[in-house]
Parts: structure tokens; sequence; C-alpha cells
């Protein structure tokens, strides 16, 4: 039976023959089972006469701190030549390529630094995609096609449904199977995704939003004809909901297969910081969707039409779909060489025998039923691995910890922005692009540095859930900010009334005195802000009866406003069309706390995520996150948003009126919104706390004389050569 052949430096082998080393041969006409035993020497091209470990070398650790063999590039090239062809030792080809097409050029990627750099690139496009653009958006989409919060909150939580459905067979069947495939052809769904998702901007009438001379001044046309034609917009919410479905669909290998076929192809100790690396990616992917979507914000949803209305005004809508066809061609493009990687990358067979179990022990030994090579194989299996699952309390409280954690990062994700945009009264684009301030450093930052301090103090499981306490504990001691909030923007006729009293009973009344005469409507929202600091529902509504253009800004100026009392003269005064600015002095604290939330919650995900992959077998590690996945989106994800959006409803003032139908919300009161996220954060902070503290307490590693079943690199560093189970330890740079 042939060994592998290699000649690249990442594996640290080299072979200078084929080398076929049994044990006692079989009678002739019965199989034999032939093993390799390879000595430092034979490694390097020196075979023994009988195959057996030569006591040459000084120690086990001695030779582990050593290369096998020292070769100069100019000896390699001589050995092997050009032409590369990486064979397992069941005869498996291992070359990266598409069916026989391997072209030389592309083995340089074939190692577990290729396969992160594009699995990267795949997260990075989803988190983009999901939880930047859709996100950043949501505001603009409700305001397009009439959708209210519930609504949107139902289209984010599409994605979570359509995880749940397919995890269960993703995960089990994928896990055993060619893990690469299913990962490229989910990119390639996912990037189909993008691509409908975008589809409602072609297939509806051009958006007519009522400009500000349009809209008049006080004493013009306000007439408005009411036609359906608006209210069935609200329809498309089902083409988001598909787009959104097939963006889980396609997302559902990524974080499962994807993470453990990255751990199954490097060392153990080095996994954490390979998987934190792939999340940050997936972290910074949202942080980019907000950047960039808020860019495109700034553009008009339909190009090339001039309108004289700026991004400022409540009723502008940007250009949302652009981000959605950009990031769907380039999902398509990433999964081409996604696709052409092997089942196990050459060299990776050296980790998992180098591998030690710290599987939680069952007390009536069915975890060793896991153990079985022809485990899992088969859907006879499906309910024995489930069984198995179900058994571990540490797995169950790490996932039940999960959905609590992925509750709050799904509702504030979805609905951050819209935070952010009533509390500091900005623009959609700047709230978008002031979240994205905070994910990048915070998100990004915190989920990086979870796997580098897994590395850094080579913590073990228990250590680990410790780890990820202490975090929650920290992120729960933050959220009390969210006592703290912005107070409304005064707003005539719906936080006050025209004259500065407050309004009796929270009832809108938009018809005062002085604009009875101008024939407002409701359906016209256009808010000014007067001179007097206080907002108005549209240029009608503060009695305003000129319009200039501020040459500065360009923002669309009124005169001879009845409403607005200067305030030095006597006389009407003047209103400028947009949101007034707030000028909160909390706007400080409450943004570093916000922070110091996202930075704890996402500090404890990658270490949370290792823990779940130790306390379980080997063989169940896809499994078990594709039922992790599906507790945290059925428990989390699917109800996060739309909890959310209904929390987030209850605290509107001001709903749109489509012609005697609700819409969607135009001004939320500031103070329930944060009291509402405070209750929510507290509730679920101290659930994740609980669950952690449990997890730790129930966890039970293998005893010392029974997790070898294997031979690993331990904590510190150390190679420990079982008999037997001759390894090949060999350090890779990271």
């Amino acid at each position: 039976m042939a060994m592998p052949q290699n000649s690249t430096g990442e594996n640290g082998f080299c072979f200078a023959q084929t080398l076929d080393l049994s044990h006692p041969s079989p009678p002739p006409g019965e199989p034999g089972q032939t093993f390799h035993v390879l000595s430092r020497q034979e490694a390097c091209g020196t075979p023994l006469s009988n195959g057996t470990v030569s006591s040459g070398a000084p120690s086990p650790s001695d030779s582990c701190a050593e290369p096998l063999c020292s070769t100069t590039p100019g000896e390699e090239e001589t050995r092997f030549g050009k032409g590369i062809k990486y064979v397992s030792a069941e005869g498996e080809d291992l070359a990266c390529g598409w069916g026989g097409f391997t072209p030389g050029c592309l083995q340089p990627f074939n190692t577990s630094k290729g396969v992160l750099f594009f699995l990267c690139v795949a997260s990075f496009l989803q988190g983009m995609t999901v939880n930047g653009f859709i996100n950043t958006v949501i505001t603009s989409i409700e305001r397009r096609f009439d959708l209210r919060s519930y609504q949107s909150g139902l289209i984010a939580s599409s994605y979570d449904i359509a995880a749940c459905v397919c995890l269960t067979a993703v995960s089990y069947f994928g896990g055993n199977g060619h893990k690469p495939r299913w990962l490229g052809w989910g990119v390639l769904v996912m990037g189909l995704g993008s691509l409908v998702f975008a589809l409602p901007h072609f297939t509806t009438g051009r958006y007519e939003a009522r400009s500000a001379a349009e809209v008049g001044v006080c004493g013009g046309n306000q007439s408005l004809p009411c036609t359906q034609a608006a209210s069935s917009l609200s329809g498309y919410r089902f083409v988001f909901m598909l787009g959104q479905f097939l963006h889980g669909m396609g997302a559902t290998p990524l974080y499962t297969l994807g993470v453990t076929y990255l751990d199954e192809n490097v060392k153990t100790n080095y996994s954490p910081v390979y998987i934190a690396v792939f999340y940050t990616a997936a972290i910074l992917g949202p942080a980019a969707g907000y950047l960039v979507g808020g860019m495109f914000l700034n553009i008009y949803t339909e190009i090339g039409r001039e309108i004289d209305i700026t991004p400022e005004n409540t009723l502008w809508v940007g250009a949302w779909w652009i981000g959605f066809l950009g990031a769907g061609a380039a999902s398509l493009l990433i999964s081409i060489p996604i696709l052409g990687y092997p089942q196990r990358l050459p060299g990776s067979q050296r980790y998992i025998v180098m591998r030690v179990s710290e599987a939680h022990q069952l007390k009536d030994g069915s975890h060793k039923k896991a153990s079985d090579p022809d485990f899992g194989k088969t859907v006879k299996d499906l309910p024995r691995s489930v069984l198995l699952l179900l058994k571990n309390p540490t797995f169950i409280f790490l996932c039940l910890a999960g959905a609590t954690e992925a509750t709050l990062i799904a509702g504030m994700s979805t609905f951050g922005p819209k935070f952010l945009e009533s509390q500091f009264s900005l623009s959609a684009s700047e709230a978008a692009t002031f979240f994205g301030y905070l994910v990048v450093p915070a998100g990004g930052g915190g989920t990086f540095l979870g796997g580098f301090l897994v590395n850094k103090f080579k913590l073990r499981c228990s250590g680990i859930i410790k780890l990820c306490l202490l975090c929650t504990v920290s992120s729960l001691l933050s959220i009390f900010i969210f006592f703290i909030h912005c107070p409304n923007m005064p707003m005539a006729g719906v936080t006050q009334m025209y004259k500065g009293s407050a309004l009796p009973g929270g009832h809108l009344n938009l018809t005062a005195a002085c604009n009875a005469e101008c024939g407002c409507l409701r359906e016209t929202y256009s808010p000014v802000c007067g001179s007097d600091d206080v907002m108005y529902y549209s240029p009608c509504h503060a009695g305003c009866r000129k319009v200039s253009e501020n040459l500065r800004n360009g923002k669309k100026v009124y005169h001879e406003c009845s409403c607005i009392e200067k305030t030095l003269l006597p006389g009407p005064g003047d209103a400028e069309a947009g949101k007034c600015t707030s000028s909160c002095e909390k706007r400080p604290l409450l943004l570093f706390f916000m922070f110091v939330v996202i930075l704890f919650t996402f500090l404890s995900s990658i270490p949370a995520l290792t823990a779940t992959l130790r306390c379980v077998s080997d063989r169940q590690r896809s499994f078990a996150l594709g039922i992790q996945w599906i507790v945290v989106r059925t428990l989390g994800g699917i109800p996060g948003p739309i909890a959310f959006g209904s929390m987030i409803d209850k605290s509107c003032l001001l709903w749109q009126d489509q012609c005697g139908e609700q819409g969607s919300c135009y001004v939320y009161q500031n103070l329930a919104m944060s009291r509402y996220t405070l209750i929510a954060g507290l509730v679920y902070k101290v659930l994740g706390t609980t669950f952690f503290i449990v997890a730790c307490l129930l966890y039970k590693p293998p005893s010392p004389e029974s997790a070898p079943g294997s031979s690993d690199t331990s904590e510190n560093g150390n190679c420990d050569l079982q008999e037997h189970k001759p390894s090949l330890p060999a350090e890779e740079d990271i």
C-alpha cells in the first residue's frame, strides 16, 4: 500500500521511495492488513531492515522537537519533480481540483490555510449579506414595501427557519460525506438567495416619493388619491422570505461542516485559532455590510432619476438592492474553488491519531458506541446519535446558553440600527454606519480574542466553560446601561401639543388653530425642524407658506410658518427639511457600554463553540454542531427578531397611515424602547449565566487512564507516543 507523496513543507514529510512495511504476512488466500510504522530514518528515506521503530532516537519528545527530515528545496525538486499528486493510504486522491482536472497551480492552496482563506471569504459574504445588508436596509424595505416591524422580523427569521429544516440532514450526512462539496453547493445556493432577495426592486414599479415640492406648503393642493397598489406591495415580503430561506439553506453547511473540516485538518491546539479567524471573518462581514449598506442608502433607489428630497427625509428610500447583487455574484464565484477541495487535506490523518478525547463521560458508558468506525454511516444510527447527545448534559446546557445569546444577537443585530436611529435622531444610513463602527472592533475583536485566549492559556473543556461564564457575567453587568436613554426630540402633535404643553392621554392631535386652514393630510409625512427646535409632521402641519433652498447643504428651507414662533423677533418662524439634530449628552456613555456588551457577548462565542466540539466524541462533532444550531435557532434565532420587532412596535408613537391602513412606524418612544431592551437583555443574560454554571458543574471529563485511545500533543506541547499507534507529529506554523 503506497504512502502519501508530498513535496511541500506544509506537513513536514518527505519520502524518497514508496514504503510498504507490513507486519507478519497472512496465510495465502487471506486478505492482509498493512500497517505503516515510520521512524525518523524511514521518513527521510532510510528504511530499517524489519520495519520497526529504531531505538536510536534519544526520546519521543526529542524527535518531536526536531524536523523529521531536512532537505533543501533543490533536493526536493530533484526527487519529486514538478508534478505532485497526493494519494492517501486508502488510494483516495487528495489533490485539489474538479473531477479529473487537478492542475498543479492549484496544489499550493491544498492546505489548511488555503481552506481557511476560502471559507473566510464565504463566511464574510454570508455575514455581510444576512447580518449586514438585511439589517441595514430593513427600515428602507419597510418604507418601500409598507411593512411593519413584526413582518420584517419574520423576514429575518426565515433564515433561521430554513437552517432548522436543513440542519439535521446536512450535519448528519454531510458530516460523514464529502464536506467541501456540501460547502461549495451551499455557498452557491446562498448566492442565488441574494439574487432572489434583490428581485422585488426589478419587478415593482418606480418608487414615487412625494418630494418637498409635491407635498406642498400650507394652502397648496393637498389632494392625494388613495390606490390599493401601495398596500399590495406588502405581499413582496414572501419574496424576501424566499431569498432568506435560500440564504439559510446555503449557510447551513458553512457553520457546521466548515468548522469541523477545519478542526479535523489542524492540530488540536491550533483549532480554536483557526475557528476564531473563520468566525472573525463572519463578524467582520456584518460590519462591512453596515458600512457599505449605509453608503448605498445614500443613493436613491431609482438610480438616474432626479429627486429633490435628501436622505435625511423619512420618505427617502436608498438603493438597498445593490449590495445583494454584488454579494450574490461573489458567492457564486467563491463556491467554485471550495468545490475543488478533497474530502480531507494531505497529511491530516496525523492530527486525527494525535487527538485526545475530552468527551463527557456518561455513567452507562454508552458514549463509547460513538467510537465505532462504522457508527453514523447509515440512517439507522441517527436515533442513537440523537439519544447520545441528549444524554450529554454538558452539551444540552451549552446549547441552551447559546440560544439565549443568539436571541439577543439576532434581535439587536436586526433592530440595533433602528435603536440608534431613534435614540440619536439619525437617518437610516447614519444609524447603519454608527452600528457598523460598533460591530467592527467589538464583534470582530471579541471573536478573535476568544479563540486566542483558549489557545494562549491551553484551556481544557472545563476551563473554557468557565471563561464563557466570566464573559456572560461581564456583559450582564454592562447591560444595565439601558436604564439610560436619550429623550425624544419634541414633536408637535406627537410628543407635545402645538403650544408646548404636554399631550393629554398620549393621543395624537396634528391639527391646531395655526394649520387648521391648510388642509394637511396624514399620508404626507415629511418632517421638518423648526427654528424653535421642535419637529413638525410636515411643512404643511407647521403652517409654512413659502419654500427655498439652503445653498450650503442643499436642504429645503420653509418660511412664514404660522405654527413656529421666532425666538427673538415676533412673527412666524422658519423650518428646515429633516429631523432635528439630537444633542443628547448621554450618547458617548450609551455607545461605550453598548460596545462593552457586544465585546463580551462575542468574546464567549468561540470558547463556547470549542467547548461544544470537545465535550462530544469525534465522530459526532458535525452532527453535534447541527443539533446545537437547531436548538440555537429554534429557541433564539427565530423568535429573537420577531420578539424584538413586536417589542419595538409597542413603543411606537406615530404610525404610517396608508389610506386608513396602518403601515410602518415613523416615531418611537425612546424611554419605552430602552426599557424593553433592558428587560429582554436581563432575562436572557441571567438565563445564559445559569446555563453556563450548570454546564460547568455537570461536566465529567475522561479519567487520565481512559482518555487516550489515541495519542495527542499534550497541553504543554510534549508529544506522547503510544504503543501500537505511533504518530508523526510535526509543528505547523500559524
